[in-house]
């Protein structure tokens, strides 16, 4: 036999054992809404019980301190928070998908969009996220004492309330469309609103997203409409009719992305029985866990 063809036959088979493929589950991180924390029982017990259903790791992301951080710290601040931290986790250094309830997917969205030099997402599930904004300001708790429990509508645009309450930043007011193009310091630039202030660099980084899963729930009466956690919302100016997403003009004009992740076929719109975020077990399985158990492949 040829010597030359030995020693490539030798090298061959020399590399191909230092260089097999291993597959490692990617993590995940888990972003709690307004008023929660990652140490409270639910979101605690949430994060496990989808790391025991994807039997992937994953990470509840706390902003701050938590329960008073998320509802006064304003969210461009919480984006950036959650950004050095997801930078600073070498678990997340190839890449990482995410879970976020209510208002945390304005920080997911914001970690998308907006955070520089970080490690992909890949897929990104929703879960009753008010992505078109909210509008009407929430009901809250009896009892309860925190400024934005006495917020009037028009208080919503001023700076005070802006830089203070941390769902003013996604509060859309029909009435006060104006007030809100100009004076809301965070959806407007989330969702690429402005029109001489479109950054085509949000849109690309959504659109880099292998998978996004947007659930609504049908009984929610927290976040209204509910549609919004589908892109859905009015017609500026009105409270009628309700336009599906696909009907927006963040759809139809492509602001961020949207119809360009749907027209690849990227994007699952659902809708669940139940009250804001009262999620039954049998949905958790079917909508959540199936985009948690993707691979990332290396060769070792």
């Amino acid at each position: 036999m040829d010597k030359s063809f030995q020693r490539s036959s030798l090298l061959v088979t020399f590399f191909s054992l230092f260089f097999i493929p291993v597959s490692i589950s990617v993590p995940f991180i888990h972003l709690h809404g307004v008023n929660d924390q990652c140490s409270n029982a639910e979101a605690r017990s949430f994060t496990q019980l989808l790391r025991n259903l994807s039997s992937s790791p994953g990470y509840c992301l706390e902003i701050g301190n938590g329960e008073q951080d998320s509802m006064s710290m304003p969210l461009m601040q919480q984006a950036s928070i959650a950004c050095e931290k997801v930078k600073q986790m070498k678990e997340l250094s190839q890449g990482y998908n995410i879970v976020a309830q209510s208002q945390g997917n304005m920080v997911a969205r914001g970690l998308i969009e907006f955070c520089d030099d970080a490690p992909p997402v890949l897929n990104y599930v929703s879960l009753g996220g008010p992505h078109a904004g909210i509008s009407i300001i929430p009901k809250c708790p009896v009892g309860a004492r925190h400024p934005f429990c006495q917020l009037q509508e028009s208080e919503v645009y001023l700076d005070s309330s802006q830089d203070h309450i941390a769902p003013c930043g996604y509060i859309k007011l029909a009435t006060e469309i104006s007030e809100y193009m100009e004076h809301c310091k965070f959806l407007p630039k989330l969702n690429n609103e402005r029109p001489n202030e479109r950054n085509s660099t949000y849109k690309e980084r959504f659109t880099s997203l292998q998978n996004l899963v947007l659930v609504m729930f049908e009984g929610d009466k927290i976040v209204v409409p509910k549609e919004t956690c589908l892109f859905g919302f009015y017609p500026d100016g009105a409270t009628t009719p309700l336009l599906p997403p696909q009907q927006t003009k963040l759809y139809t004009e492509d602001w961020i992305g949207l119809k360009t992740l749907d027209d690849a076929g990227k994007v699952k719109f659902v809708g669940v029985p139940g009250d804001h975020l009262e999620m039954a077990h049998d949905d958790v399985v079917k909508y959540v866990v199936p985009y948690l158990q993707n691979q990332l492949t290396f060769s070792s």
